[in-house]
């Protein structure tokens, strides 16, 4: 009789990881509290970034910080009264940005990134959703010859790990992205940038999939995971007890909590990220562009143009803050003359960010058949597919060709 795995959270992490388990003979059962993929995955990007291999730890990130900081509406907000309980995330990602340590969090990145490119390619295949990809490629602009400069050690390093990417000025960098302000004197083209039609219609149509495959759906919020003999028991808030051979947490931004009543204590937080979705066009835009000065993107999706990202350290429970939003979109239309700017809808969610820019993905400290998958940051839905291969890998006690052990919960200590 096939084995049962109980994977908590439904996003697009735990859909990938559904799809792998399910092609290995395991019985999948889904556990929801919410919607399919209405957390992170119904606003995101909506890019597959495998070249985006630098973690947002690192000495440039600390220069720009405090500058940043200084513009409530910025590109990077922290609440003073959310500053005494992310003070020690702070410190860890201080200590995550020292030369040594972030050259080695890019090498499990790369390698991460890796697989994930080769996992999704298999499973968008499989799953028969590749019409939903687009291979446009990614532009980044840059304001001066000073900041193309700046960028400089950043795309030498993508270089060192086999990235393509083009510099651009002029006729080029106006051939990519015609309609530009001119303030923007250069940009860099990364050609293998991929990005899905809509990250939230990706995700529904993988549920599809997996359900049609015999994935079950339970609805409700785990409260509790424990071993049980040769398995595994999960409580749900309304006393419902589940049982399964193993299970897999992959509840982003809400993982913490679970984690530490396995036994560990994972310094996990949220960036609360915003975005305005603008009709269909609303721009030619050609491709996604990526204002890295200003910590945002626009991204041409079928259900229209996107304008979102920064970051806001705040936690689960504070109120959203639009203005971020309306902030973003007034720099857009700066940006990109002619933009329309009407009839967008806002949106705001939570991204699992850990101090390193690497998720959590192995085994508890309580059992190993409790498996964790999440910490994504803003690479979830890029690293789902190769989440889901790791985490097949690990219950089958495979080898996964990536250092899983720079991914375990227990490397903050």
């Amino acid at each position: 009789m096939p084995r049962e795995v109980a994977i908590v959270g439904a996003g697009i992490v735990g859909l990938a990881t559904a799809h792998h388990l399910l092609e290995e003979g395991w019985r999948v059962r889904l556990i929801e509290r919410g919607g399919i993929a209405e957390g992170a995955s119904l606003g995101n990007a909506g890019a597959l970034a495998f070249t985006d291999v630098l973690p947002l730890a690192s000495p440039g990130i600390l220069r720009k910080a405090p500058r940043w900081m200084l513009d409530p509406l910025g590109p990077l907000a922290l609440p003073p009264a959310y500053l005494p309980r992310i003070a020690p995330w702070l410190v860890r990602f201080w200590r995550a940005s020292l030369p040594d340590r972030h050259a080695h969090a890019t090498q499990v990145q790369s390698g991460l990134m890796r697989l994930a490119a080769q996992a999704m390619a298999a499973m968008v295949e499989s799953a028969g959703l590749t019409e939903r990809l687009r291979h446009d490629g990614n532009l980044e602009l840059y304001e001066s010859e000073a900041d193309l400069a700046a960028a400089g050690p950043g795309w030498a390093a993508r270089e060192r790990e086999g990235i393509a990417f083009e510099h651009v000025q002029a006729d080029r960098l106006a051939e990519l992205q015609p309609g530009l302000s001119p303030r923007f004197v250069a940009g860099t083209f990364t050609p293998n940038w991929m990005t899905v039609d809509d990250p939230h219609r990706f995700a529904l149509a993988l549920h599809a999939v997996v359900a049609a495959k015999g994935a079950t759906l339970t609805r409700g919020e785990v409260r509790d995971i424990a071993p049980a003999g040769e398995g595994v028991r999960l409580t749900l808030s309304d006393g419902t007890s589940l049982s399964a051979e193993a299970c897999v947490l992959a509840t982003g931004a809400w993982s913490r909590d679970l984690a530490r009543r396995l036994g560990d204590s994972v310094p996990l937080d949220t960036e609360r990220g915003y975005n305005t979705t603008l009709p269909p066009g609303a721009f030619p835009l050609r491709r996604q562009l990526t204002f890295g000065g200003h910590g945002f993107v626009v991204t041409p999706l079928a259900t229209g143009i996107r304008v979102g990202g920064a970051v806001e350290f705040g936690g689960l429970h504070r109120p959203p803050n639009f203005a971020r939003a309306d902030a973003m979109l007034r720099k857009a239309a700066a940006f990109l003359p002619g933009l329309d700017t009407a009839g967008g809808r806002q949106w705001m969610g939570f991204r699992p960010s850990l101090p390193d820019s690497l998720p959590v993905i192995g085994p508890s400290r309580a059992s190993p058949r409790v498996i964790y998958a999440f910490g994504h940051g803003h690479l979830g839905l890029t690293q789902s597919a190769g989440t889901g291969r790791i985490v097949a890998d690990l219950l089958a006690g495979r080898a996964s060709g990536v250092d899983v052990a720079a991914l375990r919960a227990g490397r903050f200590g």
